[in-house]
Order: C-alpha cells, then structure tokens, then sequence
C-alpha cells in the first residue's frame, strides 16, 4: 500500500501492460491491517490514497467476487473467505514453509524459552510471516503468520535484503524510497548495515531498529530452484534476550539451520 500516491504499487509509467484498476483493487485488500476487523470507504480511501467514488467501486466488486463482505448494519467492509483461500493456496505453494517446520522447532529448544522464530518472504518493501513458532513461555512475540514487517529495519527484512543481488537491493531501495521519501537517508544506512551484518557474522541484526522491544538475528535462505530469497528469524522481548545472547547461544544455531535447509 502507498500512502503517499495513489500510484499503486509497481505502476510504472507508459506500462501498457499494467492494469491499475487490479492494482488498485488488491492495495485495497492490503489495506487491511491485523487489527482491523471492518473499514469504511472513508477509511480505506486515506489508507490507499484513492478517491473516495473509486474505492466504492472497487470495493463493490471486490464483495461481489467474495473478497470482501458488507456489514448490512454499519456499511463497513471485511475481508471476505477468499482473501484466505488464497492466503493457504500462497503457503502450499511455498515448499520452504514444510522444510523449515523441523528446524524451526529444534530452533526453539535453545537456551532462552523467550524466544520467536519465523520465516518470511518480500511482498514489496515489507517482509510477510509465512510461518511462525513460539516458545511455551508466556512473553513472547505475538506477530503471527500474515504479519507484515519492515524491510529496512526489521531483521528478518534485512536479512531478505542481504541475500538480494546488489543490482536487486539497489531496486528494492528506489522503490522504498518513492513509497517513503522521508526515510531516504535511514533505509540507506539500514541497508549497508544489513550488508556489513551479513559479510560479518553470515547473519543480520536488528537491535531496537524496527521497535526498541524487539531483538532479533536473521539470515537469508534461498529456495531450492534458487529463484526466491525468504529470511529466517530468531527474535524475542529485549528485556529477556539480548544481543550478546543472540550472538553467543543462536548465531550458530542459526547458521546451521540455514545451511542445512540450503543442502535439502
């Protein structure tokens, strides 16, 4: 979703091959947040840039194909069961998401029974959860599958970035820099760090630089045929696990799971 323009996402100009109503339509979808359960028009329209007759449109259709539902009593809108027929058919079709089910609970019995592990693929300029796993203990993360994280500042987005071709990394940055100008200088820094983590320990770090609660370590993974680069996380509360303890009990760790899902 662009919040600046209501340009969507991937319009370039003179693409005669773009079809912006179908864009436009799916920023609509992504429009909804984790804890949105209904938005009007209105509020879909400030999230998406759109003007207010062209989101009641497209969002008219989008309840006539089953992507969106109407509340009869207030006007609002849902998402409907497709959006989430779709959501299973994207993770069936991820076969990283069943290789990484092992090691993400073997990640899990470290040391620390605080900590969150994840993967995650680039949708954009943001990392989306695939899969998740928790320790038993009570504090931990609560970001769940579908979440969508930063890909500048979040480790796990850092860590897709750091697998990217420098020509890839270059694209990503323009794109995030049209979508948030303000952030120029701050995505740039974020990703040389990203870089520099990766050549440095074969990981990436993100100490408070997503949310000042979160520290989390990542690495890239890369997909069997090589066409994808998804990131694997281990991350949890910065009050029950820090830095020095992410580098010293799960760097390793970390890397040998990558290393063995690469092999697979």
């Amino acid at each position: 979703m662009n919040e600046l323009s209501n340009e969507p996402q991937g319009a370039e100009e003179g693409d005669r091959q773009f079809v912006t109503a179908l864009a436009r339509g799916l920023d609509i979808l992504t429009s909804f947040g984790k804890t949105d359960r209904y938005l009007s028009n209105q509020e879909i329209a400030q999230r998406t840039g759109l003007a207010r007759p062209t989101v009641s449109r497209l969002t008219y259709t989008l309840m006539k194909t089953g992507f969106l539902i109407r509340s009869d009593d207030s006007g609002e809108y849902r998402l409907g069961p497709k959006v989430l027929q779709l959501g299973f058919s994207a993770l069936a079709a991820t076969d990283i998401s069943e290789r990484f089910n092992d090691q993400m609970s073997e990640l899990c019995r470290g040391p620390n029974p605080y900590i969150t592990v994840a993967l995650a693929e680039r949708s954009g300029t943001r990392a989306v959860y695939l899969a998740v796993r928790r320790s038993r203990q009570a504090v931990t993360l609560s970001i769940d599958v579908g979440a969508r994280l930063p890909l500048f500042y979040s480790g796990i987005g850092r860590a897709i970035l750091a697998g990217l071709s420098e020509e890839k990394q270059q694209a990503v940055l323009q794109k995030a820099i049209a979508e948030f100008p303000g952030q120029r200088e701050r995505m740039e820094r974020s990703l040389n760090q990203a870089v520099e983590d990766y050549e440095r320990y074969g990981y990436c770090t993100s100490f408070g630089a997503w949310k000042p609660e979160i520290n989390s370590i990542a690495a890239p993974l890369r997909s069997l045929d090589g066409s994808s680069v998804y990131g694997v996380n281990i991350g949890g509360p910065s009050f029950m696990i820090s830095p020095e303890e992410l580098h010293e009990q799960y760097g390793d760790r970390l890397r040998s799971a990558v290393s063995g899902l690469g092999a697979t």
